[in-house]
């Protein structure tokens, strides 16, 4: 349908206009004079896992700006800022901060050319190839409002800026290093993440799983070194490689059910040097990914056994059995905690309207290690959302047909800053403001 002007006006003026919190202009002034700078060179400046050192930096100066006492180097490089305001809950914000080894591509003025040496000592391109540069400005943005705010909340907040999440380890060395004993213990847990995929102005909260969990798992295969023309001399470990590698195939396909997903990928493969001599050693790097707790030790013992058995098939001694180690670069799934999760559904809908949450199905087993401040033991609830990262415009041209979104990851990979730094700002502040509002601790202990 064709719309004549007095049509269109008629339209425009029917339309509801968005909703706001009451404090998006300073939201907004704030990102004009402060936190576009700030987010333009944590993008150019991007660091690996467990490497955070400039960026931890400056987020602690700017924590310590805002009003929270800050502590440095918790876990490794990561950065804890206490920002007290009275009797009441304690609220852990967290936003994770590392980069990927990615060559930037994305065409963008202020793209990264960074290197660095990781902690393996290699050289490496760095890039904020999956919005932590988002995530880590909005955790300042939200400090700066809330600190602006007290008169509005009572309690304590911790922000937490997270190392090595890409490593998935960050978070696991925090609590080591005393998270929730050395600072106040939290009520409850807050994370987000900006999303390319979901338009901006849009937000994802959903209950129970968020994200799957993951796996790093190696094996290394002792086998017997021989000509390759003498096989029968020596124990080949590419075939017992391969062996193994088909034989994982089943543990998805038959072991698990298939109403529970589960992945097995063999992401490496190394073994031998030369076309004519069977080698001693093969070495295999696994990802494992899966949705509960059950299905994951299924997996990982299933591997095991697995591999183990491929061995003792092809005659080898229980000293050269094949070894299977996971990694400490593994996470439990993330799972949204039902009740918290609806009250700050309600929280969002109030502050922005109802047509603010989005969602979309799930197109893969992504990981994140926020689960470990919310692991039910810890008796944390938490909520993790995503915030939206690229303009409606943008996809539905793509999905028409035109230039495909980068995923994140891809060294394409780019957001809108603007308003996913301004809508994170906002969206958390809301939450935590709903959190450790008096009125509802007054209504709730009545």
């Amino acid at each position: 349908m064709r719309l004549t002007p007095l049509l269109l006006a008629t339209v425009l003026i029917a339309a509801p206009a968005l909703a706001a919190p009451d404090f998006a202009d300073e939201v907004k002034a704030d990102y004009d004079e402060h936190l576009e700078a700030l987010f333009i060179d944590f993008h150019k400046n991007p660091e690996l896992s467990y490497v955070e050192n400039r960026t931890a930096g400056i987020i602690a100066k700017e924590l310590r700006a805002a009003g929270a006492t800050v502590t440095e180097g918790v876990g490794g490089t990561g950065v804890v800022g206490i920002m007290k305001n009275g009797e009441g809950p304690t609220v852990l914000v967290r936003a994770d901060m590392d980069g990927l080894p990615v060559k930037e591509a994305s065409g963008l003025p202020y793209a990264s050319t960074a290197t660095q040496v990781d902690i393996e000592g290699q050289k490496m391109p760095v890039m904020h190839a999956c919005g932590h540069d988002v995530h880590i400005t909005s955790l300042i943005g939200t400090a700066r409002r809330l600190a602006a705010m007290k008169d509005r909340w009572k309690g304590t907040i911790v922000f937490i800026a997270q190392p090595a999440e890409e490593r998935i380890g960050g978070a696991r060395k925090m609590l080591e290093d005393g998270l929730y004993t050395r600072f106040p213990k939290p009520d409850y847990a807050l994370a987000f993440h900006v999303s390319s995929g979901t338009p901006t102005g849009k937000l994802i909260m959903e209950p129970g799983l968020n994200a799957s969990s993951s796996d790093s798992v190696d094996i290394i295969i002792h086998g017997v070194g021989a000509h390759g023309a003498s096989p029968h001399t020596g124990k080949d470990p590419i075939v017992m490689g391969a062996e193994v590698i088909m034989a994982l195939q089943t543990l998805v396909s038959r072991e698990i059910s298939p109403l529970k997903p589960g992945v097995v990928t063999v992401g490496a493969f190394h073994s031998g040097l030369k076309h004519n001599i069977i080698s001693d050693r093969a070495e295999m790097q696994l990802t494992v990914r899966s949705d509960d707790e059950e299905t994951r030790q299924t997996l990982l013992q299933g591997i095991k056994r697995i591999a183990v058995n491929v061995g003792r098939m092809n005659g080898l001694p229980d000293a050269k059995l094949p070894e299977v180690k996971v990694s400490r670069e593994s996470t439990p799934a993330t799972m949204n905690d039902a009740e918290l999760t609806a009250r700050m559904r309600e929280a969002f809908q109030r502050a922005f309207g109802k047509d603010v949450l989005h969602s979309e199905p799930r197109e893969g087993m992504g990981a994140e290690d926020f689960a470990y401040f919310v692991q039910p033991e810890l008796g944390v609830p938490g909520a993790y959302f995503a915030v939206g990262g690229t303009p409606q415009a943008e996809i539905d041209a793509s999905e028409n047909g035109g230039p495909p979104i980068p995923s994140h990851h891809s060294p394409l990979f780019k957001i809108e800053p603007e308003p996913s730094v301004r809508l994170g700002t906002e969206a958390m502040t809301v939450a935590v403001l709903d959190l450790l509002s008096p009125a509802r601790a007054s209504a709730a202990a009545q």
